[in-house]
């Protein structure tokens, strides 16, 4: 009993690969699935940039209102 578990530790120890094999072989499957990626052209990357900063924008609006209002409020209140 003892001789199988002393040999099935060495057999993980030994089938464990060294961590450069393993780095590279992350890579590499990193480097497959890169190019099964579907890449937007630049008229699509534009539009959601677009987009983006789009509502960037009014979010910054609305927020900046709300936080007058609120300071406003609370300068009313302790006035």
């Amino acid at each position: 009993m003892a001789k199988k578990q002393a040999q099935a530790q060495d057999s993980k120890q030994e089938s464990k690969p060294n961590p450069v094999v393993r780095f590279m072989h992350y890579v590499e499957a990193c480097r497959a699935e890169l190019r099964k990626v579907t890449w937007p052209s630049w008229k699509e990357t534009r539009k959601a940039t677009f987009a983006v900063l789009g509502f960037v924008a009014v979010m910054a609006i609305i927020l900046g209102l709300i936080d007058l209002g609120l300071s406003s409020l609370i300068k009313a209140i302790l006035a």
